[in-house]
């Protein structure tokens, strides 16, 4: 469903170690300092069904494909309905850490068919304005996790799989931009936001 709200709705995407959750932070400082009305918000949540997620991501046992699917379906309708399109209406501009291309992503990479997620997740879910995807190789991403985190890896930061993830992100990432994560965050902020800048011109919110 296209968003029909006054607001604007950007999704940062890219694997797990591309700097998605930095880069979201420094649009929203970037983008405050501007003077918009800014909501910084992630997938999976932190509420009922985000924090089962979470759980099967780090615990030992770990919850099938379908199970975790189900709950990610579960998550972003709580969150559309309750943070997302509500922010919307009221004009404000969402940046939202992780959509349902990553949905498709991770748990087609477990063997579930990413198209028919994507399809399903399209269907039931509002599409976002812009969607900015980071490319970086998996091997950097894995170097950057074990050498920039003090936390535990989860299930889902281990090379193979994440050379899967990226392989299939391939497949179900049409209509983001792609940028370059390799480069200084610094120079990836201010690509990242000339273009919003530039659509928000184009949907009258500059």
């Amino acid at each position: 469903m296209k968003n029909q709200y006054p607001g604007f709705f950007l999704v940062i995407e890219g694997i797990d170690g591309s700097g998605k959750s930095t880069l979201a932070n420094n649009l929203y400082l970037a983008l405050k300092k501007m003077g918009k009305d800014c909501l910084l918000t992630f997938e999976p949540t932190n509420g009922k069904w985000g924090a089962i997620l979470r759980q099967s991501f780090t615990g030992a046992e770990r919850l099938s494909a379908n199970e975790e699917l189900g709950l990610f379906m579960k998550d972003r309708q709580d969150h559309l309905e309750n943070v997302i399109i509500p922010a919307l209406k009221d004009g404000r501009i969402i940046i939202c850490d992780r959509y349902y291309f990553s949905t498709a992503a991770y748990q087609g990479a477990r063997g579930l068919d990413p198209q028919a997620i994507l399809a399903e997740s399209r269907a039931k879910s509002l599409e976002p304005d812009l969607c900015l995807f980071l490319e970086l190789s998996p091997e950097e991403a894995i170097n950057r996790i074990r050498h920039g985190r003090k936390e535990k890896e989860n299930n889902f930061e281990q090379l193979d799989y994440l050379k899967s993830v990226a392989k299939i992100y391939g497949t179900v990432k049409n209509g983001c931009i792609p940028l370059d994560a390799t480069l200084p965050i610094e120079e990836l902020t201010d690509q990242a936001l000339k273009l919003i800048l530039q659509r928000l011109e184009d949907k009258n919110l500059n």
